[in-house]
């Protein structure tokens, strides 16, 4: 497949709390095809952990 499915673009950003939740979504794009595109970013809210990653459909 050269495009992503359903329409999605080549590059995503996934962002969210650090949690279980997150990671199957990262998890899930690359069950799709897509690769990660360098480290994840993670911060912290005052509250909470948050990360972001990159991913990239290969082609």
């Amino acid at each position: 497949m050269s495009t992503p499915p359903d329409g999605l673009p080549v590059y995503r950003v996934l962002t969210g709390p650090d949690d279980s939740a997150f990671c199957h979504r990262v998890s899930e794009a690359l069950k799709m095809g897509y690769l990660l595109h360098e480290g994840p970013s993670v911060t912290f809210d005052g509250e909470r952990v948050i990360v972001a990653q990159a991913v990239v459909w290969p082609g």
